[in-house]
């Protein structure tokens, strides 16, 4: 495939050490402050930096990455080519700040008089939660809660606190976070693993009246984690979190559900069938993220989340805070690390021009625009 053929040039480039620093010749003097260390935020610092700016990425956990680090497992994402592009970036003259949350151990104040401008890359990581009955049980858990000790376990932490080890797992929500779930639940050995989704089972084939080229196909896939195991239900979702006598998790009881739109273009998800029940005594909710979470930085620079719990921001990147811009999951709300990466360069492009008065760095992409989609 493209992809391989891709990736093995790249892998082969790296190991030849054809693929270089690319520090600026001339540095302009002026400084700018990248919030956030995942993929938006590492292409946004890497271009401003090569840009010839001096670029301080401030990381709120003890290691760099965000969800490239913590997020996508390792069988699915190695870390090693994480680090050699934060290697590369180091030597670029890229600086980087970890265990330091902006607006907690570093004052916006502070954070203002020290840069010159400021970008925005803190992601979108407020999970959608539930209300079903039964959500309080032991054993029912966001996916985050059960992926991020398992990357750090990976990094030499010590043993994840949420393991699918010998239990029975079931995971509620059909998309990537679901399947990272999956391919995790397999290697900690799980004595079973269900995947749960609400919507119909899509087509093995492109319906060219659906699905038209070049719009992305919504077909059948099954990814590596989901072919090496485990069942997958569709059009079924969660009545009940079912517990025993000591508020642990026994099993769940599932119905077989439609989903429709209200006039708001709202999904209302009705049971339809029966209900019954299938052993459980872990279930992760895989269910999609709510926009970026609400923190002091956001606060103190008076930006307010919009409707869909992102940071708005006009045609140039900026936010509604004068020099503050922003990019990535935190703009776009939860989506493809691609994406993320297109946004992290458009910004930069934008930084660069606000402090110079133009840019010759790439802007592959505009605020506004989305993915090619039948509507």
């Amino acid at each position: 495939t493209i992809k391989r053929i891709e990736n093995t040039i790249a892998d082969q480039a790296w190991r030849l050490g054809i693929v270089e620093p690319q520090p600026a010749a001339i540095g302009t003097g002026r400084s700018v402050a990248v919030v956030g260390s995942g993929p938006a935020g590492l292409a946004a610092a890497q271009q401003l930096t090569r840009a010839g700016h001096h670029v301080t990425v401030y990381e709120r956990d003890d290691r760099l990455g965000g969800l490239l680090r913590y997020g996508i497992p390792e069988y699915k994402l190695e870390k090693a080519t994480l680090n050699q592009r934060l290697a590369q970036m180091r030597a670029e003259g890229t600086r980087f700040v970890t265990d330091c949350e902006v607006g907690v151990d570093l004052s916006v104040d502070e954070l203002r008089h020290r840069f010159d401008a400021v970008v925005l890359a803190v992601g979108a990581l407020r999970a959608r939660d539930t209300e079903v009955e039964g959500r309080n049980l032991a054993g029912v858990h966001l996916a985050m809660d059960h992926l991020v000790p398992a990357n750090r376990e990976c990094e030499g932490d010590g043993p994840s606190h949420i393991t699918a080890a010998g239990r029975h797992v079931v995971i509620i929500g059909g998309g990537d976070t679901g399947a990272d779930c999956l391919g995790t639940a397999h290697r900690q050995g799980a004595a079973s693993v269900t995947q749960l989704d609400y919507n119909p089972q899509p087509p093995e084939f492109r319906d060219d009246v659906t699905s038209p080229w070049p719009t992305w196909p919504l077909v059948l896939r099954t990814s590596p984690a989901h072919a090496e195991g485990g069942a997958r239900h569709y059009e079924v979702a969660v009545q009940r979190f079912l517990g025993d006598s000591e508020g642990r998790l026994r099993a769940l009881e599932i119905a077989e559900v439609r989903v429709v739109r209200d006039p708001d273009g709202r999904r209302i998800i009705t049971p339809v069938g029966a209900s019954m029940e299938i052993p459980c005594d872990l279930a992760l909710l895989a269910i999609g993220f709510e926009g970026a979470e609400r923190m002091t930085l956001l606060d103190e620079l008076g930006i307010t989340l919009s409707r869909r719990g992102v940071i708005t921001c006009g045609s140039d990147w900026q936010t509604s805070a004068p020099g503050v811009f922003v990019c990535g999951d935190a703009h776009r709300g939860a989506s493809l690390v691609v994406w993320a990466i297109a946004e992290g360069r458009a910004a930069a492009h934008a930084v660069d021009a606000y402090l110079m008065g133009e840019s010759d760095l790439p802007e592959p992409v505009r605020p506004n625009q989305l993915p090619l989609a039948v509507v």
